[in-house]
């Protein structure tokens, strides 16, 4: 991966997770609420935080085993916002843009795996 693309990937995750943050600050506070948040924040922080040590690996295979984190974390983050809409926390209109963004993400990085790997 190119080093602008990989910069672009880098703010885009970060303001994925910024977004995320933004969102759960909005929410309505309950027991149940307050797992799903946590969880929510946990995968789309801890996506941006992966991808960009991703950006730092000293090999290929490190470098494929770190974007694998990322893809796991993205894909969590998208299960974390459908549980969200279909419990009823949070509309579904209102989450369609951040779990369309998610769902873009997760594509990206697995694409980024299977090229990396080839």
């Amino acid at each position: 991966m190119n080093a602008d693309k990989h910069h672009e990937l880098r703010a885009r995750t970060k303001a994925f997770a910024l977004r995320v943050i933004r969102m759960s600050q909005a929410l309505p506070r309950s027991r149940e609420a307050n797992v799903l948040i946590q969880q929510v924040l946990r995968s789309a922080t801890g996506m941006a935080a992966n991808y960009r040590a991703a950006g730092r690996s000293r090999s290929k295979a490190e470098f494929i085993a770190k974007i694998g984190v990322v893809v796991e974390e993205a894909d969590e983050t998208v299960f974390w916002l459908e549980m969200l809409a279909d419990s009823g926390i949070v509309r579904p209109a209102k989450l369609q843009d951040l779990l369309g963004k998610a769902t873009q993400l997760v594509a990206i990085f697995t694409a980024s795996r299977k090229t990396a790997r080839d």
